[in-house]
């Protein structure tokens, strides 16, 4: 397990593991921006700060897998 994060990182590094990386940074950039407006949204209100972390954190990880849905590797 180990071997294939260090080879996908390596790879990743010298620019050879992303076929499209101006979509990859596009589509990671909706996903941080849409966490981040919910975090300072409901960090706003007058509840517990864990509270809109926990939420902002599942909402941007349900989002994900919906925008790299197309995403592609060489």
């Amino acid at each position: 397990m180990f071997e294939i994060g260090w080879f996908s990182a390596k790879l990743f590094f010298k620019g050879k593991l992303l076929r499209d990386p101006l979509y990859f940074v596009r589509q990671m950039a909706i996903g941080i921006s849409i966490g981040c407006l919910i975090l300072v949204s409901l960090a706003q209100s007058e509840m517990p700060f864990w509270l809109p972390v926990v939420v902002s954190s599942l909402a941007t990880g349900a989002i994900m897998p919906f925008l790299l849905k197309d995403f592609k590797m060489k």
